[in-house]
């Protein structure tokens, strides 16, 4: 027989990679079949130190004993059936006292599961006390699959220190493959945790184009803005990000209009790290970068842009605090940024009457200090394009990113801050969805809710849209038109004015015009408000589709034409291999 090295299958593979990338090289074998390319993969490789232990339970207390003994990590395999079940009281064991114990189990997949298959033990639902964190790490068939496998054994072997440590568990498929001729394990991403508490953090290496990423946030504190904007000022950087940021600070910018164009890619949009806070954001467009550092105080794995690298689990403020250099105060690439911003929004022709053109016309109206709440998916994004002047804040129930309960939401605020001025813009069927609140008796004269009523879930018939090829098909089910009055004039009308609403209506640009300076008085008024704005269903997709094409650049669209073609021709695994060839 030939000499054998790793195993072809690639989910092995990254386990393997990955306990050599955080330091695990003790494993504690049990025989078996299904754990047989994890087994024989390490046995020839000479970094692992492996032993042999028929019993598994032993083999647990055995890991528990030398990770007590040595202060680090120990592997555990074993095969299916009931192998697998033996290894708990170990891992009991190893649980109460914080040692960090990774039990590797093998399984032929979940799939084989209750279906009376030999050796098919179900290990989908763990007890609570024998595992910190518990993975399935299914085989490799493409990119996503080793993205999911990479983030989730790094999740597993992170955990065994997380907290003051513990054990953890990986159930790994297995295809039983005979193929052992990997000689080298193709790239595998390692992910890394860092504490408030080390003394050594990795550096941010020399002359690195960084960017800021904040998703959805609470409102910064004084100290948060004042370390995020001395970060940025020590590396050259900018914030990215959209109105429910809560970011306000000096290196604010909205750079969704730039990255969303369709015809031409700006020459500033990578970077080389982002520094990702904040949890799910509304920015749909955003710079792409080499590799992202995540910074929360939860420290869980969130690799949101697929290439996560490093986690920070500390205070905000400290993280930033902590890289920022003294005397550095730089804002060249701010400064260029910002200016592509305005060249591109210089390039917007004259939008239809549309959700778009409205937040184009109404930002700079905004009353000070007023408080601005967005409906999923089309009022935000049709916001997002536009900076909101100082002082103002948004929010967006951006975490579930459902049509329900974002106008409860804007009316808890309200009752909550009865001083402030709270303006709300919502689609129709979030608005219908949700409008039992607005005949809540508490809803105070400090609420201003703006309805764009298109008769539909227009976001389905949108530019660019995963369901816009549908076309009018779309309006029958996917889009939901039709219900709520059909953009009747009277039914909203009627409802807003008996539940004591001033209600303001508009069809057209003319009529818009006409009534927004009322809705966005700054002074008190007796009541609270209401404006329907009734649009059309091509004119928001024109909109749309006119905002991303701003700027037209020949060349790109002479490549993208160029390489559509070639995948036409080669397909998906030609342009891959035509990539290899060529260098790029």
């Amino acid at each position: 027989m030939d000499k054998l090295h790793y195993t072809s299958e690639r989910n092995v593979q990254i386990v393997i990679a990955l306990l050599k990338a955080h330091g695990i090289r003790r494993v504690i074998a049990s025989p078996g079949t299904t754990n047989m390319t994890f087994v024989v993969s390490i046995e020839n490789d000479p970094w692992f130190q492996v032993w042999s232990s028929v019993d598994e339970r032993s083999a647990a207390y055995l890991a528990c004993g030398m990770a007590a003994e040595t202060g680090e990590p120990v592997a555990i395999s074993c095969t299916g059936a009931t192998a697998s079940r033996n290894y708990m009281p170990g891992l009991t064991e190893a649980y109460y006292r914080k040692l960090p114990v990774l039990a590797i189990t093998s399984t032929r997949g979940n799939h084989k599961v209750g279906h009376l298959m030999d050796q098919q033990i179900d290990r989908r639902n763990i007890p609570n006390d024998i595992a910190m964190e518990s993975v399935t790490l299914p085989m490799v068939k493409d990119k996503e699959d080793e993205r999911y496998c990479e983030v989730e054994a790094n999740k597993a072997m992170l955990a065994l220190t997380l907290n003051g440590g513990g054990p953890a568990h990986i159930n790994l498929y297995t295809r039983y493959s005979h193929d052992f001729s990997v000689k080298q394990i193709p790239h595998v991403n390692a992910i890394f945790r860092h504490t408030a508490f080390d003394t050594d953090l990795p550096e941010i290496p020399k002359g690195s184009k960084v960017i800021v990423f904040v998703g959805a946030h609470a409102d910064f504190t004084g100290r948060l803005a004042d370390a995020v904007d001395r970060f940025c000022a020590s590396y050259d950087a900018v914030v990215i990000c959209d109105h429910t940021s809560g970011y306000r600070g000096k290196y604010e910018l909205h750079y969704q209009m730039v990255c969303g164009q369709q015809q031409w890619h700006s020459p500033l949009a990578k970077a080389d790290l982002c520094i990702h806070m904040g949890e799910v954001s509304g920015n749909q467009y955003n710079v792409a970068a080499t590799h992202t550092w995540r910074v929360s105080p939860d420290g869980h794995l969130r690799d949101t842009f697929g290439n996560l690298r490093r986690v920070f689990m500390m205070p905000e403020e400290v993280f930033f605090e902590r890289y920022t250099i003294d005397g550095e105060h730089r804002t060249e690439l701010f400064d260029a940024m910002s200016a592509e911003c305005k060249m591109v929004k210089g390039k917007l022709p004259e939008l239809p009457f549309s959700n778009i053109w409205m937040a184009q016309h109404m930002v700079d109206k905004l009353p000070a200090g007023c408080e601005l709440h967005l409906g999923i998916y089309h009022s935000l994004r049709s916001w997002n394009f536009f900076k909101l002047p100082p002082g103002i804040q948004a929010k967006c129930n951006v975490g579930g990113f459902g049509i329900d309960g974002g106008v409860s939401t804007m009316m808890g605020a309200s009752i909550a801050n009865p001083d402030k001025l709270f303006i709300g813009v919502f689609g129709d069927l979030a608005f219908f969805y949700d409008m039992n609140v607005v005949g809540n008796r508490h809803v105070g004269n400090n609420v201003r809710l703006m309805l764009i009523n298109n008769g539909k879930g227009n976001e389905f018939r949108n530019y660019g849209h995963p369901c816009y090829f549908l076309g009018e098909d779309a309006d029958r089910y996917v889009a939901a038109a039709g219900h709520y009055g059909n953009k009747s004039h009277r039914l909203v009308k009627d409802y807003a004015t008996d539940l004591g609403y001033e209600y303001l209506t508009a069809s057209s640009k003319e009529d818009f015009k006409s009534v927004i300076d009322r809705f966005l008085t700054p002074e008190k008024t007796d009541k609270p408000m209401l404006l329907e704005v009734f649009t059309e269903t091509v004119d928001e997709s024109n909109a749309l589709e006119q905002t991303l094409n701003a700027i037209t650049d020949y060349n790109y669209k002479m490549k993208q034409s160029i390489k559509s073609k070639v995948k036409n021709i080669l397909g998906e695994t030609g342009v891959e291999v035509l990539k290899g060839l060529i260098g790029k």
